[in-house]
Formats: C-alpha cells, sequence, structure tokens
C-alpha cells in the first residue's frame, strides 16, 4: 500500500543576524542554512496496519506524512502510494487517501457540520447511496448524530474532532494518514477517538499512519513502530521487539499490611532486584525479565503482602532510551578531517 525508499527532504532556511543592524545586512547580502528535516528514510506499510512514527519535536514525523499526503516535494528518494507518485496529486490517488492533522481544521467554521459533509460529496463525488451508508455509520458510530445540524464552531473540541474524522472517512480512503489525531483532547475524548480508529480499521483495513505524542495512542493503536531522530530512522519494528530489546526488566510494586511488622530490609530486597523505594507499607522494585516469576515468590514469602503487582515498564522512557543509545552512538564515531 505504502512503499517509501530513501525519502530525504531538506529546507533552506533564511537565517538573520538580531537587532536593525542585522535586518540592514538582510536585506543586501542573505545567509541560508540547509535544515535536514528528513534523511533517507525507507519503510513499507501494508493494508491493515496501523505504523506509529513516534519522536520529539522537529524529527520529521509531519514531514514525512505531508510528503506521502502529497503536500510537500521531497529531496531526493521516492515513494509509492497505492501505485502512485503522491507528489504528483493524481486524483485517482487523492480520492483513496485521508489527511487526519489534529492541529489543522478542514471543516469550515461557519457551517454546521452536515452540510459541510455536503459539500466534500460533491468534491469526492461520492454516489448517494454510499454518501448516506457511510454518514450514517461514521455518525453513528462516533455519537454525533445529534450535532450534525450544529455549527462546527459551536461544537467542543472533542465533538470536531469527531466531524473530522467523519470528513476525512467519508470518501472510504484506502490510505489514511493520522497526524496528532487526540492533540488537546480530554482523557474520554482521546479513549473515544482511539476505540473508533481500532473498530474503522478492523472492520475496513485500510494502510494506516500515526503520529503522536501520547504513548497510550502509540500503545493502544500500533502494533509496529518507526522511531525517528533528527529525520533518521533509529529502530522500525513492533512494540514487542522494543520491550524485548530494550526494556529487560520489570516493575514490581508491593503493599504491606500495617500490622507491627519490622521495615523490609533493604539487603534482601537488594538481593531481588533494584530498590526504587522502601517504606513501611510499601516495596518497588525492578527486577530483571528472568527473574520476575521467582522475585514475587520470594516477596510473597517474606513479607505480609496485601497488594502486589508487575508492570511493564513505560514505552516512552524506552524510546528515550533507544534515543539516547544512537545519540550516543552518533557521538562516538570520530569525524574525518574536513566533515561539518
Amino acid at each position: 500500500m505504502i512503499q517509501v525508499e530513501k525519502l530525504s527532504k531538506t529546507f533552506t532556511v533564511h537565517k538573520k543576524d538580531p537587532g536593525l543592524a542585522g535586518s540592514v545586512r538582510s536585506l543586501f547580502r542573505r545567509k541560508y542554512v540547509e535544515k535536514h528535516a528528513v534523511r533517507e528514510v525507507s519503510f513499507a506499510v501494508s493494508e491493515g496496519e496501523i505504523v506509529g512514527l513516534v519522536g520529539a519535536n522537529g524529527a520529521g514525523k509531519t514531514t514525512i506524512v505531508k510528503m506521502l499526503a502529497g503536500i510537500i516535494y521531497p529531496t531526493s528518494g521516492r515513494a509509492s502510494v497505492l501505485g502512485y507518485t503522491p507528489w504528483e496529486r493524481d486524483n485517482r490517488l487523492r480520492r483513496q487517501i485521508a489527511l487526519i492533522m489534529g492541529q489543522k481544521a478542514q471543516l469550515w467554521w461557519d457551517l454546521p457540520a452536515a452540510d459541510c459533509f455536503l459539500l466534500l460529496k460533491e468534491i469526492y463525488q461520492i454516489p448517494d447511496a454510499q454518501y448516506r451508508a457511510n454518514l450514517d455509520y461514521l455518525a453513528g458510530v462516533l455519537e454525533v448524530r445529534d450535532e450534525l445540524q450544529v455549527q462546527i464552531r459551536r461544537l467542543s473540541l472533542g465533538e470536531r474532532m469527531k466531524m473530522e474524522l467523519i470528513a476525512a472517512l467519508l470518501h472510504s480512503p484506502r490510505v489514511v494518514y493520522l497526524d496528532e489525531p487526540t492533540i488537546g483532547l480530554d482523557l474520554t475524548a482521546q479513549r473515544a477517538i482511539r476505540d473508533f480508529i481500532l473498530q474503522y480499521r478492523a472492520e475496513h483495513h485500510p494502510a494506516m499512519i500515526l503520529t503522536s505524542h501520547y504513548m497510550e495512542d502509540i500503545e493502544r493503536l500500533c502494533r509496529r513502530i518507526i522511531i525517528l531522530r533528527e529525520g533518521e530512522i533509529v529502530f522500525d519494528g513492533s512494540l514487542e521487539d522494543v520491550v524485548a530489546q530494550f526494556a529487560d526488566h520489570k516493575v514490581i510494586t508491593v503493599h504491606l499490611r500495617k500490622d507491627g511488622a519490622p521495615a523490609p530490609d533493604p539487603a534482601a530486597l537488594a538481593a531481588l532486584g533494584v530498590i526504587e523505594a522502601a517504606t513501611e507499607d510499601m516495596i518497588r522494585l525492578r527486577v530483571p525479565r528472568p527473574r520476575v516469576a521467582e522475585a514475587a515468590a520470594d516477596l510473597l514469602r517474606a513479607w505480609p503482602v496485601l497488594d502486589l503487582g508487575i508492570e511493564e515498564v513505560d514505552i516512552g522512557s524506552v524510546i528515550e532510551r533507544i534515543q539516547r543509545a544512537h545519540r550516543s552512538e552518533h557521538a562516538a564515531v570520530p569525524r574525518q578531517r574536513g566533515t561539518p
């Protein structure tokens, strides 16, 4: 569905010295610097797959999405979406893709959603029967039938995001780009959007690319993630592979009964794992994966346990660890004379 080969994008940015003197000089002699937003990325996305693009601000996530949607041209490299080159902007491709940007509205602010959808019906030339069926299905699943006649500007942020989803999916796209779809939403709205995306993928099987800074979006929606740092791919694989390679431990949290028992012995706990916290009523240990069951059993035998929980390491922390490791590898490589 989506094939990307050594795709790169470099922007030329004007650099101005500060102050009035710098402004005057820039009128006659401008300085430019190159910003490498994306550097030779390669990956593929199959039908029915949701791939998460993860990285810090400026890592290149949105730039990749915009190139694949045909909004901007790459500096070099190739990409194929449903057999078309996206930046050629062939209408046959544009009728089969959708781009949802959480920070950009595509609906008309002063019109009710129903009127916006009628305009999109004509733009995409959706047959009447398909339009009515799709709108009824999407409005029903997202529970916004009663808001279809309300002006977009009078809707809550969560309701507007649901309308944006309907607008993007009315024409039954085969490829969907989701750029920060839950940004700014409350927890209830975020959960509703995630549940809908999973249901839509299960029923319609589009290829999806998701960017998000919310780790819960990534964990809930994506089985595969691509981690970007400064425009380069530093990891491409499943969430399970991320955990297996970079999270070699789990966290055991134990709550103790307050029945006069002595405080936990640090020496005894240190034999089980790394102590993160130890008080009279709570123990938290970081334990190597192969020893989790053994450590839990020892804790149950040695202390008056009220409750015991075993947790995976937060995926956000794991991603930060991968990025730090990549940064250290680059810093350790000696630069040859004459290289920038």
